[in-house]
């Protein structure tokens, strides 16, 4: 396997040199692994690998070994993962649970023994307490338990953050751990059965508009909250992880930025152009009453910012679905 020395920054921390390893991004045709195997490669990294679900099945011990076997990665950036809105997380508990916890314990475990570097962890911000105190400092991770309708999903990643800081204790294997909030973007997942509250309202408002709808239904009442991350600036900010953070403790990644759901859905109305009205179907669930991120830690370790507003990214998702007409 490929050794490169670590390169010295003038703060005395380490970065890695990504030009010359080898690196593994599980999930890496996905909606934000796509943006990530593009970061690595504008780094200048030219040996990255994506191994894909029909040849690996990421929850079978088996597949797991045969992928450090075959790709011998230096480095692996898991992304790969089970995931939906919260009406897919109700549906699929079990599923979720189990497929993501799986993956992430093997491939952490097998990473440590086939001798990788250092195993990069995407975690998510479903895995924060249902009441936490606004904006979400890593520190309140462990506060209590989290939003009901996703807690399945949000346990299972969170474990990735425990394993990795007992395997960094007993056997000193790298394993950095990252929280992203809800991500948005071009290429995002507009399936109405498995999408995220944006790219759901996106296509439901144009699809209304297009065929001379007079109404559009939105789960909940619209005063929970969330914060929406660019699928750009989350790939930049995992990549530059990557090369400059190497600490145990968890870090977040986001813009600080809170909107309400109410506030969202009038934002892109007025961006679709759809101009008829919402009801709100208040039976069904909010989800966790608020999200925002506490992001100075990403500043302050590898010097992360979001660069792009939500209006700006809104406008070029909602491009995006028009120009690929996206009809499931």
């Amino acid at each position: 396997m490929c050794i490169m020395l670590l390169n010295k920054r003038c703060d005395g921390v380490g970065e890695e040199n990504l030009e010359h390893l080898r690196v593994v991004v599980t999930g890496g045709a996905g909606f934000l692994g796509s943006q990530v195997v593009e970061k690595l490669k504008s780094r200048g990294c030219s040996e990255i690998f994506v191994p894909r679900s029909a040849e690996y099945d990421l929850t079978k011990a088996e597949n797991v070994i045969r992928l450090y076997e075959k790709l011998k990665p230096d480095i692996v950036i898991h992304l790969a993962a089970v995931v939906g809105g919260i009406g897919a997380n109700m549906q699929n508990p079990g599923k979720y649970f189990y497929d993501n916890l799986m993956m992430g314990t093997q491939l952490i475990e097998y990473g440590r023994i086939y001798g990788v570097r250092k195993f990069v962890a995407i975690g998510t911000v479903c895995s924060y307490p249902k009441y936490c105190e606004v904006p979400f400092s890593e520190k309140s991770l462990w506060d209590g338990y989290p939003e009901e309708t996703n807690a399945p999903y949000g346990l299972a990643k969170k474990m990735m953050l425990v394993q990795g800081q007992a395997y960094r204790k007993q056997y000193g294997f790298k394993v950095i751990y990252l929280m992203p909030a809800n991500l948005y973007g071009p290429g995002d997942n507009f399936s109405p059965e498995t999408s995220h509250v944006i790219p759901a309202l996106i296509r439901k408002c144009l699809e209304a508009k297009e065929q001379g709808l007079a109404t559009v239904n939105v789960w909940g009442d619209g005063s929970a909250s969330r914060e929406f991350l660019y699928v750009k600036d989350a790939a930049e900010g995992i990549v530059s992880a990557t090369e400059r953070y190497e600490g145990v403790q968890p870090v977040n990644l986001g813009t600080g930025q809170e909107v309400s759901i109410k506030d969202l859905v009038a934002m892109i109305i007025r961006l679709t152009g759809f101009s008829g009205t919402i009801s709100w179907d208040a039976a069904k669930p909010n989800g966790q009453p608020r999200r925002c991120l506490d992001t100075g830690e990403a500043h302050r370790q590898f010097g992360f910012v979001a660069a792009t507003p939500l209006e700006a990214g809104l406008v070029k998702t909602i491009q995006w679905y028009r120009e690929n007409n996206l009809k499931e």
